[in-house]
């Protein structure tokens, strides 16, 4: 595996790429173009410079997160070819750039969807937090007013203010959608675009929904074994994978983690790896990436990863804030770099361990 860190830009990220090269074990970063839009084509030069600017740092580009879906893909409306279209330049585009590996997510209105962003924990730090009895007493159309006042100035990801400008109007297009649509919205778009992933040896990774359950009645598709295994079934392309996040399909503590590691042996093309605390099945918050912190096992997931001979890039998902940083919410520099030093602990201690008899 290669250890990695997510990268918004030097335009949107407090941390540096200088600071990203000093974290032990970490040799390239998961980015994007933060500054494009849904359907927009990025273009060769724009990927070359973002390219050019992380190598000179002594990094690389380990992989893409995210291109982003336009949702006219994900309702499935009759301009959707236009985007889809869009969708396979930037996929040549990022292949002719030697990039080869992109994340992305098929959730309706939310990318993921917490109810706090900056819960106090016993320790004093802060972290994103999610209860189903918030959400239920909450007008989904508030939801965005409800925590970006804990965003520290930062513009999240999948919800930006644009995108949440028109949210009524994002939910009246998503009316007739069920997971039934949704499946049969994926699957035509996978299989547009998998000739060109297949021509440039891109793996699509798609990441899962977040928490793992419909939220304000919207469908939710990518959130267990039975599901992902119906998604690489639909189109069975070995292009056609995941990314294996802990930490939303943990959400839903019926999801065996390291049961579903190796039951996709061979289709995990990214990692991420973190730990969740819970008070209930419904109430839970982030954790520090130590399993005594939170409730997951990290020795077993990252022992699962290892048994399949996973050798793709993994990154320590969200952080908690500490030592005073203020950053996006689950994005700060100290506390992912504890959790990348802590994951290449458990690595090396499980090779040597298995290498030794």
């Amino acid at each position: 595996m290669e250890m990695t860190l997510r990268w918004f830009g030097s335009q949107f990220d407090t941390v540096t790429l200088k600071q990203i090269r000093q974290i032990p074990g970490v040799t390239g970063v998961i980015t994007t173009l933060y500054d494009t839009t849904p359907g927009e084509v990025w273009t060769r030069e724009k990927i070359r410079a973002l390219k050019e600017e992380v190598e000179a740092s002594g990094l690389h580009i380990s992989g893409i997160e995210s291109v982003n879906i336009h949702d006219a893909i994900k309702i499935g409306s009759e301009d959707r070819d236009l985007y889809i279209d869009n969708y396979i330049e930037t996929l040549k585009n990022l292949g002719e750039e030697d990039i080869h590996l992109v994340c992305y997510n098929f959730m309706p209105v939310f990318d993921w969807t917490r109810t706090e962003l900056a819960r106090v924990r016993p320790d004093g730090s802060t972290v994103l937090a999610y209860t189903q009895e918030a959400i239920d007493a909450l007008d989904p159309e508030k939801m965005f007013a409800s925590i970006s006042g804990d965003a520290n100035g930062a513009i999240l990801p999948g919800w930006e203010p644009e995108r949440m400008a028109k949210i009524k109007e994002l939910f009246a297009l998503y009316k007739d959608v069920d997971d039934e649509k949704l499946f049969a919205n994926l699957k035509y778009f996978l299989e547009r675009i998998m000739p060109v992933c297949d021509a440039y040896n891109i793996n699509m990774a798609i990441h899962p929904d977040d928490p793992a359950w419909s939220v304000f009645g919207l469908p939710r598709i990518i959130i267990n074994l039975e599901n992902i295994q119906r998604m690489m079934k639909m189109v069975d392309n070995p292009h056609n994978g995941v990314t294996f996040c802990a930490g939303s399909y943990g959400t839903n503590r019926e999801n065996d983690l390291p049961t579903m590691i190796r039951a996709l042996k061979g289709r995990i093309h990214f990692a991420h790896v973190r730990n969740l605390k819970f008070h209930s099945d419904d109430n839970f918050e982030e954790a520090a990436h130590l399993s005594s912190d939170g409730d997951f096992d990290m020795y077993e997931i990252m022992k699962a990863l290892y048994d399949i001979e996973f050798e793709g890039p993994i990154r320590p998902d969200h952080g908690r804030m500490i030592w005073d940083e203020v950053a996006m919410p689950g994005y700060g520099l100290y506390d992912r770099a504890l959790g990348a030093t802590y994951l290449n602990g458990l690595w090396e201690a499980i090779d040597k361990s298995q290498k030794r008899g």
